[in-house]
């Protein structure tokens, strides 16, 4: 069994950063010229001089909402389903090249596929996870409307696996088809996995499946043990619709590998801010597709940077996994607040290191309390904070300023606390 996909995964992580950043000018200016909506979103921006992290910190986060209603306008309008964020399409809609496949995901949003091989890079996870060459995998995700099925699919063609499509559901039929055809692999999501067990234990019987690529929702250790008592060994990949594989779990079981194809950021919440490395953030990543180049595209995920390279010799960046979701918005007394406009109250003051937007009371009686993190406190910049805040959400809030450091790192920009009898 080969210990990694390919020498990508040991290479220096100056070697790395090197090799992305060259690319990184390429596909912008590939995004430009065939995508109508990058063309117009990077029209201030020069190619040419995105080959830093800081340089691509000035290029505006693309958030999955904003997605949404750029594709929901286009499709109003009669144009483009993707709204000029791919270069790919169909006929009135080709660029250079068509499209193998369209998917839908909840919204709806839809996806392209092109025809590289293992197009959403799943391979690289199949590989960490076990799989090799001649393996039968048994793929329970859906072949209905969304990519899954297809990323892992794609993923364990590409490594010599063999796959049967079982897609979701038909439980019966499925371990039916698991005793007959004894499968080694098994993808889908980890509780249908745990449901098939269960099912096979009832019967007398135990799955013949020896490993497990899991994705689509949370996987605890309790399972992961759970499976593991059975013989299973199940790891989880972390992977969108939109951009394919993002991170995968090793053998370490040390946090979540990143892509080789992905350029990661993690960022405050509400921003396009990177935070440093070990604070909770939003995971915004790029992309290096020709097809469907999503450059700086906000997950909503939350996730932070794990110190030091993998054990397994990995040498790309870790992150400690799914930590919940960006989009903390919330209603108080009747008005939404957003995670930009706490961003906006910070900006507007340069002694304020860190904020968090405290919703308190019982219904009908919302409080909000700005909690800053500043190093210089005063009245002065109390009164000031509570006239931004008041100014920003239009409604009347307290500001409480604390020590460096107070704020729990869990990436909340505003935390709902109110009691709900």
């Amino acid at each position: 069994m080969p210990a990694h996909f390919d020498t990508l995964e040991t290479r220096s992580p100056a070697e790395r950063e090197a090799a992305l950043f060259a690319a990184l000018p390429g596909l912008i200016a590939h995004a430009r010229a065939h995508g109508a909506a990058w063309a117009r979103r990077l029209a201030d921006i020069d190619p040419a001089t995105i080959t830093s992290r800081a340089a691509l910190a000035r290029v505006p986060v693309l958030r999955k909402h904003d997605l949404m209603e750029q594709q929901q306008a286009a499709r109003a309008a009669g144009g483009d389903p993707f709204a000029g964020l791919a270069t790919i399409g169909w006929r009135g809609l080709l660029r250079e090249r068509g499209a193998r496949r369209v998917f839908q995901s909840p919204g709806p949003i839809y996806e392209p596929e092109g025809y590289a091989t293992d197009y959403w890079r799943s391979a690289r996870a199949l590989v960490a996870a076990g799989f090799e060459a001649g393996d039968l995998v048994h793929n329970a995700f859906s072949y209905h409307l969304t990519p899954g099925a297809w990323i892992m699919e794609a993923g364990a063609q590409a490594i010599g696996c063999t796959v049967f499509p079982a897609g979701v559901g038909n439980t019966e039929q499925q371990l039916a088809a698991i005793a007959d055809l004894r499968p080694v692999g098994y993808t889908g999501t980890p509780s249908f996995l745990r449901i098939l067990a269960e099912k096979a234990e009832a019967a007398g019987t135990r799955l013949p499946i020896r490993k497990a690529l899991v994705s689509g929702e949370a996987f605890p250790p309790s399972l992961r043990d759970w499976l593991a008592e059975r013989g299973i060994a199940a790891y989880q990949a972390y992977a969108t619709a939109d951009v394919g594989l993002i991170a995968y779990e090793t053998s370490a079981r040390e946090g979540l590998v990143v892509d080789e194809g992905v350029i990661l950021e993690i960022v405050r919440p509400g921003t396009g801010d990177p935070v440093p490395d070990g604070e909770v953030g939003e995971v915004v990543v790029t992309v290096l597709n020709p097809d469907y180049p999503l450059i700086r595209f906000g997950t909503g995920d939350l996730s932070a940077v794990l110190p030091g390279p993998c054990p397994t010799g990995r040498t790309n960046t870790r992150i400690r996994g799914w930590l919940g979701r960006a989009d903390q918005t919330t209603k108080i007394k009747g008005m939404f607040v957003h995670p930009t406009q706490v961003a906006e109250v910070v900006r507007r003051h340069a002694e304020v290191r860190r904020a968090r937007l405290v919703v308190s009371g019982r219904m009908a009686d919302d409080r909000m309390t700005l909690r800053v993190e500043t190093d210089a406190p005063s009245e002065a910049l109390q009164r000031a904070l509570q006239e931004s805040l008041r100014a920003v959400t239009k409604l009347h809030g307290e500001v409480e300023l604390l020590a460096v450091g107070t704020l729990p790192n869990d990436g909340k920009v505003i935390e709902d606390a109110r009691v709900y009898d």
